[in-house]
């Protein structure tokens, strides 16, 4: 088989360029109508092939048109253009799954934690060997849908790695990340089903992995070291680590998502925001692109890369974003143990082996292969804890076993193309009821209709708040009302999960269970439960499972519905006034503390005030950086890089239910917790921290925030607006602390970021922004350049129809075919 690309750009002018684009979309059209020809099952065995082929169109910023006859071939063009701009990236993901990172990188290094959160290369190899050893994915994709994925799915699967692989046959890898590395190599559609299961257990077998592969049964001879007894796991402390594991506030991803109703609209017409706070590197970053099937599929928008669908965006008629959920995606059950054996559990009364998975991982270097085993049970695997501060201790009577619903669900893919396909609202809860494929997000939708929608459809174990109090264990019953993981009673057959008659597969919520709210002014949620999506219609009646009710909320939730609330009142609102929001970086924790922070600063006496390390500091000067400060994380704003730091000290030694004067009331959730308590000892101590750390760097106290929050780009200093978790920021951006420079680099943070709306046209009025850009490639053009549009506050104005792509002065049409 040889792959050939052919690349038409506009040598002789735009005319001869648009000439050749109409005609391949003349020629696409055409054979759109035939019938697609059977598709196989993905096959380990060799890599895809089949002499696919798709037309490219790449407008400003580096955004692929993917143009196609059928799915197959869609999924040919967007392995080939995801693989132009991120090849290493997806590389990776793919050793990852594999479970080759020992043999690659060596054992002890750490994975990253874009597919899992296991701490090392032999950890995650030991999970996912255990996987490929299981034939879980396989058999997966045999089940018939909707149960398993439909047939569009893995069309798109089998022709997103022969594009893929017709991208590495074709070019040379340029990127110092990975050129001439041997582990770059062709992959098979059964990969991309395996890095799609990844994502899918990302919220339940993902966040455990070290403590499946790491399970061993007391007192055996294990693979390297005998197992003493632990004690049993304490049930206050350890509800205490899952409160913090399963946090939004503590997680690497999250979101805001706002849509309005047409009764606030300029046009009556709907309009959605969305802000994903997703990582800026590795294999979580989002990709753009648009996709189109004539006649069958035409939607633009985000993808995490190795998905083959897009995750988020819109089409003619609807457009969506996610927010990372508080629904917990998992449970666990407490097995009790045959006393004369540790592998084996009762239930009812009678005795269950467990299933021993033995895997064997090759390391770096030629060294011995290393050898471990897995225990597996009815429920799920047999895990040890969640790291060091959750504990699961398998003892002589007791072990835990994990239930992950989603590692039976390889549906997500068929969600997002029944939202690519979706007309409405409606259409949306349509591919939600049908599919039942999303693991961990909520969705926001509005539509050219002027609908809006919130809804938590999320895949979540059916853990009804009776059956929790019917079945928790005492470790239970103090985990699931504080963090919402369930710990059932594993020997007894009356606590199985049970199913509801709407749901496509066993133990989990049917669609009617799923708090959603439809066609209120405005719908948000910024990863607080979804009781406070409407502060004038909250939701309640949904199971503690999904989240809370009545319960204190994030000051970015508090801050954004003060927001989006007000945008709503004030009405007429266009796609200019999401853009404003967007970017407003107005600072909620500052409007509440800030003013009564610079006063009490200024009643210190003589100006001085006692750091943590016992030294007196004279805080004159930022008692006036924050009394001057207008409480806006903007990058030319002086004193809130004072303010952010003092307030990251504050709030990490006072408790949230200290640091107010006035409590939480449910009955005013938006406008409490307020006054800052400014009488704790804690107060002028922060302080002190704040300006010894910022005069030990060098930084003046009042200088602009831009000058120390910033990113390096192609030898650049870009500077960086926004702010962090605690501060509220709509805008979010975690960056990471260089004690001689400021803020460095972004971890994590807003990224793929869209405001659409709609006109009287068919095309939607839609502005979008990749923060980190296109490509990782430092030598790429798309490295850096819309990141350097996110430093000034600039928007990318979205090229949906024909006429825009057609018209884009930077169009690229490229051909790319596989023939035989």
């Amino acid at each position: 088989m040889r792959t050939r690309a052919r690349t038409r750009t506009k040598t002789r002018g735009r005319t001869r360029t648009r000439r050749l684009a109409a005609a391949g979309i003349t020629l696409l059209t055409a054979v759109a109508l035939l019938p697609a020809g059977a598709v196989a099952a993905p096959r380990d065995a060799h890599p895809s092939g089949g002499g696919l082929h798709a037309t490219i169109r790449y407008t400003q910023y580096g955004i692929p048109h993917i143009l196609a006859k059928d799915y197959a071939n869609l999924g040919f063009g967007t392995g080939w253009a995801q693989a132009a701009d991120q090849v290493c990236t997806l590389a990776d993901g793919y050793v990852t799954v594999r479970g080759e990172r020992s043999r690659h990188f060596g054992p002890e290094a750490s994975p990253g934690a874009a597919l899992s959160s296991a701490s090392t290369n032999l950890s995650s190899d030991l999970y996912f060997r255990g996987v490929r050893k299981a034939g879980t994915v396989e058999k997966l994709l045999k089940q018939p849908a909707p149960a398993g994925p439909g047939r569009r799915t893995k069309e798109l699967m089998r022709g997103f790695a022969a594009g893929y692989n017709a991208w590495l046959k074709q070019n040379r890898v340029t990127d110092p990340a990975c050129a001439k590395a041997d582990w770059v190599r062709p992959i098979t559609a059964l990969d991309v089903a395996r890095h799609g299961f990844a994502v899918q257990v990302l919220g339940g077998q993902g966040r455990g992995i070290d403590g499946i592969t790491g399970a061993r049964p007391p007192g055996a001879a294990n693979e390297d070291r005998a197992t003493a007894e632990e004690p049993a796991a304490d049930p206050r402390r350890t509800a205490k680590a899952a409160r913090e594991l399963f946090s939004a506030q503590n997680a690497d991803m999250g979101s805001n998502a706002v849509a309005f109703h047409g009764r606030t609209t300029a046009n009556g017409k709907g309009l959605l925001l969305g802000n994903p706070h997703y990582p800026w590197q590795g294999g979580r970053r989002f990709w753009q692109s648009q996709q189109t099937i004539p006649g069958e599929l035409n939607v633009s928008g985000a993808s995490l890369l190795g998905t083959g669908v897009v995750n988020i965006g819109f089409n003619g008629d609807v457009a969506w974003s996610h927010t990372v959920a508080t629904g917990v995606p998992l449970n666990l059950h407490q097995l009790t143990l045959d006393p004369a054996d540790p592998t084996t559990y009762l239930v009812d009364g009678k005795p269950h082996k467990m299933t021993k998975r033995t895997v064997t991982v090759p390391v770096k270097g030629g060294g011995a292969p290393v050898t471990r085993t897995q225990w597996w049970t009815r429920y799920g695997p047999v895990v040890s804890g969640f790291g060091p501060q959750l504990p699961l201790p398998w003892t002589s009577t007791t072990a835990y076993a994990l239930n992950d619903p989603n590692a039976s669900n390889l549906r997500g893919s068929d969600t997002n193309l029944g939202f690519g396909k979706a007309r409405s609202t409606a259409g949306i809860l349509k591919a939600l009821r049908e599919t039942q494929g999303l693991p961990w997000v909520n969705t926001v939708a509005a539509d050219r209709r002027g609908h809006s929608l919130l809804t938590q459809s999320q895949v979540l174990p059916r853990i009804t708040d009776e059956l929790a109090r019917r079945c928790s264990t005492d470790l239970g019953k103090v985990t699931y009302p504080a963090a919402g993981v369930a710990v059932l009673d594993g020997s007894r057959g009356a606590c199985a999960l049970g199913s509801d008659k709407d749901a496509v597969q066993p133990g989990i919520f049917g669609p009617s269970r799923m708090p959603t709210l439809k066609n209120a002014p405005y719908v948000a949620n910024s990863n607080d439960s979804a009781w406070l999506s409407n502060a004038d219609r909250p939701i309640t009646g949904y199971e503690r499972v999904f989240g809370t009710i009545g319960t204190q909320r994030s000051l970015r939730t508090r801050g954004g519905i003060e927001d989006v609330a007000a945008m709503a009142e004030k009405g007429r609102l266009t796609v200019a006034d999401l853009q404003r929001q967007q970017f407003a970086n107005r600072v909620p924790a500052a409007d509440l503390a800030a003013d009564d922070a610079a006063k009490a600063c200024a009643a210190l006496p003589g100006g001085m005030a006692t750091g943590s390390d016992g030294k007196t500091v004279d805080v004159s000067k930022a008692c006036e950086a924050l009394a001057g400060w207008d409480h806006r994380m903007d990058t030319g704003r002086r004193g809130a890089l004072l303010f952010d730091r003092f307030w990251r000290r504050l709030t990490a030694t006072v408790p949230r239910e200290q640091l107010w004067k006035v409590p939480f009331s449910a009955a005013d959730p938006v406008r409490t917790p307020n006054t800052l308590d400014t009488s704790a000892p804690a107060l002028p101590k922060a302080l002190a921290d704040a300006v010894a750390e910022l005069d030990a760097a060098g930084i003046a106290l009042d200088a602009p925030l831009g000058e120390n929050q910033y990113v390096v780009r192609d030898g650049k200093r870009l500077p960086v607006h926004g702010g962090t978790e605690s501060l509220g920021v709509w805008n979010k951006i975690e960056a990471t602390w260089d004690p001689k420079a400021g803020y460095t680099e972004v971890a994590h943070g807003s990224s793929h970021i869209q405001a659409v709306g709609w006109g009287e046209g068919r095309c939607p009025k839609a502005r979008t922004l990749l923060t980190y850009s296109q490509s990782s490639e430092p030598g790429s053009p798309h490295f850096s350049d819309q990141t350097r549009l996110y430093a000034k506050e600039r928007w990318v104005t979205s090229r949906f129809c024909e006429k825009d792509i057609l018209g884009d002065p930077a169009l690229k049409v490229v051909r790319v075919r596989e023939r035989r």
